[in-house]
């Protein structure tokens, strides 16, 4: 398209500009929505369209219309096109994008088509998304029947009632079309520059209309949802008798199962393997093999009631080798038991088996129970039958417990009669020595000894301390090795056993000892080598394996320094709904998984059953923690199995997402039933994997003890007797990672280093711009209180409500007559708000936001920063373009730092005779007040500079005051840098 040629100009044409509407805007009204409006400005008139409430994907169907001065300067002239959120509560607004439309794009009447725009950031730290579209051309007539909007001089419009019902449907095909742009920009490593602008024309498209498109914004479906599940067979929130079977399980749904408990046969006729198969209508379960000289199996088999499609079930007896079978034992299900816990288990009984022969017997129970059954945990599972016998271990839900872990300090202090010989020349050499220690895999070095002038060479001096972590049981060995780093070779070694360190729960300091270096067979006689240690084992720190923000426990390692717990954490994991498909399983063409939960809270984990072949599982299982500290997380993951198939090569977990609940928030004594989103960052965007469906309570021990833990520190005693740098415990924790990753691997079934990772938060402090921009807007946030009170004095003070304006100023001089009504006043209104705010608190717990967390707006290009290696794997042009983005960001940060310390200098220069005149001026100007100060009251010059400051307007001037001025003028340290 190209602008109206300039033989055409008449002086009557208008320029018309369609606002269609758009699309996946911004949510900025606090409530997940906002309500939009377009506001376009062209050759110093400004036109508005309607506001359209609680819209993310509002429809407009209007136009402006804008008097076009000179058709041939059109081409230079620039459209602004801006889309705002209108707030309710006040007259401002917020800024959702923009859009630079430049003239010579504008076509004629019937020419141009509908472009659709990316909106732009007005700044760096705007937060904004969404796409916009909109029609533009130049007329020289307009339909009144139209939907139009005219502008006059102050910028009013006037709009007519009928609205095309045919551009809904444009609308939605543009947003179709933008959906299938967005997942082809998606694959892109980033974006084009944000200036640059390429409108996508779009026309009719074939075939039938495109049914809605469904994006990831800031919907209900990333929300927390309050369910009402049936636990302990009532419905949540009811107030009924709950169903006796039920017994202590009452945060999970009841499910019914019939338990075959096989234990072993007698006197049977058979020469070779034998088994047994269950058998309860399509359902089979199969025993492991066994010799027919020790026919025992005692294996349990779990079959879901729901499912139940026979009225008996039979249990067959066959050698491995032979296809008939040797005999059978059958049940009729009506006539089977029902146990209810705390019952003692059902008796195992004989029962004859039915077979040719008319010989052997089968010792075995059957009964009726629910997941709160002791077999439950152990037993074959109906729903795994697909799963092969060798596997069955790796899909049991099992309870772990992390390693009891140690900070082992060892303070290399000096060694002495260090010494090389070399064997070339025979001759003593006095070489510069580092110590280098190995705890198993850890490894670290001294710096190389300085040189002394009251010391001997021989006898270099370290005291350095160096940490590790241990854990129990100790079978690891401390070795220090006294290095040469001229020679490259070994001076001296020791080895020390980890379990013969002193412990210490304090921070009083061990005894140091003397210990002989090994000189591996080349001792010289003349030379008795050895190194000062002091080893200890301190007990009084809390080895943390979590991020600090996110961790829950908090209690020193130490067992006799342990509080007592002050509640009780119980959560019922109910199930998952929408699971994201994470394999395709025997060449089907509908993706499935194979999923199990993971919670940590302390040192115990628990890891439910794995639900296989099923994007809805359901788990029902409760769980129990002792709570130390009401100010800590429990964390629960939901996960991939990947070795259910025997036949996959990759062994490692895939993350489904994950759930975090601070306990503090919580309410004691209530069950919280909730429907979590699973929220997954990936290198594409933030994807919802599901729900994870939770009952909560936490249960208070004592209440005095648990308010007690509010007025004591986080952390133990030693941490801040003795403090550990922020670089030394993220080192500690690494390694404290590995000690619990490479423990709970062991585990039977394992729990994978990718899953203790994924859990324990592993990856929290790389670099993301995402991050970055989240936290920025969090300390805006928390800023903006005091924002708020800045603009409503600078409101007094303008005096646009002389009522309000009076009665503020009158306040201010009752405060200063009577000042000692400030503080009562500041805290009686604190206590006042917190009442009022009490019956709108919250009523669920808090949740992982994807808003919050900046990943619905975060640009493609960041993400693949954020999934980067380190050191970084990309090319070359993308490396240079994230430096120079960096670099154009600490610039700023430069400069706003380099202003802060310029303000301070200043503040300095005032005594500093740097500007002799000007602290001149600054010391006459303190005796003059020393002693205006001393003669005028202090009520009295407070209240003068309160009424000075609170002034109307027309008494003041717009030029800067004579202090500030004089402040501005004084010199720093500015000038002085290169």
């Amino acid at each position: 398209m190209t602008a109206p040629d300039a033989k055409t100009g008449t002086g009557d044409e208008k320029l018309v500009v369609e606002i269609i509407g758009a699309h996946n805007l911004m949510p900025k009204d606090g409530e997940g929505s906002s309500s939009p409006f377009v506001e376009v400005e062209f050759e110093d008139q400004c036109l508005r369209t309607h506001v359209k409430r609680k819209d993310l994907n509002p429809i407009w169907n209007e136009k402006l219309v804008f008097h076009v001065i000179d058709a041939n300067e059109l081409r230079y002239k620039t459209l602004e096109i801006s889309v705002f959120n209108e707030k309710r509560s006040s007259n401002s607004r917020n800024f959702l994008g923009k859009v630079r439309v430049s003239g010579s794009s504008v076509g004629r009447e019937g020419e141009s088509a509908v472009q659709l725009y990316t909106l732009e950031k007005r700044s760096l730290f705007s937060h904004v998304r969404g796409e916009i579209s909109i029609k533009h051309y130049v007329t020289t007539t307009t339909d009144s029947n139209e939907n139009i909007i005219r502008v006059n001089g102050s910028g009013g419009s006037k709009k007519s009632k009928k609205v095309s019902s045919s551009i809904g449907t444009q609308h939605q095909q543009i947003a179709l079309l933008n959906h299938q742009q967005h997942n082809q920009q998606r694959m892109l490593p980033f974006y084009p520059n944000q200036g640059e602008i390429k409108p996508l024309v779009i026309t009719a498209l074939p075939g039938p209309r495109p049914g809605p498109v469904l994006y990831t914004n800031g919907s209900s479906e990333f929300f927390l949802k309050e369910t009402k599940p049936r636990l302990g067979g009532v419905t949540s929130g009811l107030s009924s008798h709950k169903d006796k079977t039920s017994s202590t399980f009452d945060l999970v749904e009841q499910m019914q199962y019939l338990y075959v408990r096989v234990i072993k046969a007698k006197d049977l006729s058979v020469s070779g393997e034998v088994v047994s198969e269950i058998k309860l209508g399509n359902y089979k379960g199969v025993t492991k093999k066994v010799s027919s000289t020790s026919l025992e199996w005692n294996q349990v088999f779990a079959f879901s009631k729901e499912t139940i499609q026979s009225s008996v079930v039979e249990i067959f007896l066959r050698e491995v080798n032979r296809d008939e079978y040797t005999g059978r034992v059958w049940f009729d299900l009506s006539e089977i038991p029902t146990r209810v816990p705390p019952d003692s288990p059902l008796a195992p009984q004989w029962y004859k088996i039915e077979s040719r022969n008319g010989v052997g017997e089968l010792m075995v129970s059957v009964w009726f129970g629910t997941q709160a059954d002791e077999a439950f945990s152990e037993a074959w599972h109906s729903k795994a039958g697909n799963v092969h016998i060798e596997e069955l271990s790796s899909i049991k839900s099992k309870v772990y417990l992390s390693p009891k872990l140690w900070y082992l300090r060892v303070s290399v202090i000096e060694a002495q009669d260090v010494a090389v010989i070399n064997k070339g020349s025979g001759l003593t050499r006095f070489p510069e020595l580092s110590a280098k220690l190995h705890v198993g895999s850890q490894i670290l070095r001294t710096t190389v000894s300085a040189a002394n002038p009251t010391r001997s060479f021989t006898n270099p001096y370290w005291n350095e301390d160096l940490m590790f972590v241990v854990a129990e049981p100790f079978e690891d060995y401390i070795t220090v090795i006294v290095e040469d780093r001229v020679g490259g070779n070994d001076v001296g070694r020791v080895q020390i056993p980890v379990s013969a360190v002193e412990r210490r729960t304090g921070d009083k300091p061990v005894g140091s000892r003397w210990f002989t270096l090994d000189n591996n067979g080349n001792n010289n006689s003349q030379f008795g080598s050895r190194i000062h240690l002091r080893l200890s084992l301190d007990g009084g720190y809390h080895v943390l394996d979590e991020a600090t923000m996110y961790t829950s426990d908090v209690r020193p390692t130490a067992k006799e320094l342990w509080k007592p717990h002050v509640g009780l954490l119980e959560i019922g994991i109910l199930g998952a709904t929408g699971l994201m498909p994470m394999k395709v399983r025997d060449g089907k063409g509908s993706g499935t998984a194979d999923s199990y939960c993971v919670a940590k809270y302390g040192p115990k984990w628990v890891r439910t059953r794995t639900v296989v072949d099923s994007l809805c599982p359901k788990w029902n299982e409760q769980y129990t923690w002792e709570v130390n500290d009401p100010c800590t997380v429990v964390t629960i993951g939901v996960f991939d199995n990947a070795r259910v198939d025997k036949s996959n090569s990759n062994t490692r977990d895939a993350r489904i997402g994950k759930v975090r609940i601070r306990l503090s928030t919580l309410e004691t004594e209530r069950v919280y039933t909730h429907s979590y989103p699973l929220l997954v960052l990936h290198a594409t965007g933030v994807k919802k994997t599901g729900e994870l469906h939770l009952a909560v309570r936490l249960s208070r021990g004592n209440a005095v003890n648990m308010f007690q833990m509010y007025t004591l520190p986080l952390l133990p005693k030693m941490h801040y007797t003795q403090p550990l740098g922020v670089h030394l415990i993220e080192r500690l924790r690494y390694q404290t990672l590995n000690a619990v990753a490479a423990r709970l691997s062991r585990a039977e079934p394992p729990l994978g280093r990718e899953v203790v990772e994924y859990m324990l938060d592993h990856d929290f402090h790389v670099w993301s711009m995402r991050r970055s921009k989240a936290n920025f807007f969090r300390l805006v946030n928390v800023v903006s209180s005091l924002v708020w009170v800045a603009r409503l004095v600078e409101a007094m003070r303008s005096w646009t409500k002389p009522v309000c304006s009076t009665v503020f100023v009158a306040v201010f001089l009752f405060m200063v007559l009577f000042p000692e009504l400030i503080l009562p006043s500041l805290f009686l209104y604190a206590a006042t708000v917190g009442v009022w705010r009490f019956r709108k608190r919250p009523r669920h717990p808090p949740h992982m936001d994807a808003r919050i967390s900046h990943a619905e707006t975060v640009f493609p290009d960041e993400l693949d920063e954020e999934f980067d290696t380190f050191p970084t794997s990309r090319g070359f042009e993308v490396v240079r373009m994230r430096y120079d983005r960096v670099r154009s960001i600490a610039g700023r940060i430069q400069t706003v730092v380099g202003d802060m310390a310029s303000q301070g200098e200043r503040a300095q220069a005032l005594l500093s005779w740097r500007d002799p005149r000007a602290t001149f001026i600054f010391l006459v100007f303190c005796l003059v007040s020393a002693v205006g100060f001393y003669v005028v009251p202090v009520k009295l010059t407070v209240a003068v500079a309160g009424l000075y400051y609170l002034r109307p307007p027309r008494f003041r001037r717009r030029l800067p005051s004579r202090g500030l001025s004089f402040f501005r003028r004084l010199p720093s340290r500015a000038d002085s840098l290169l």
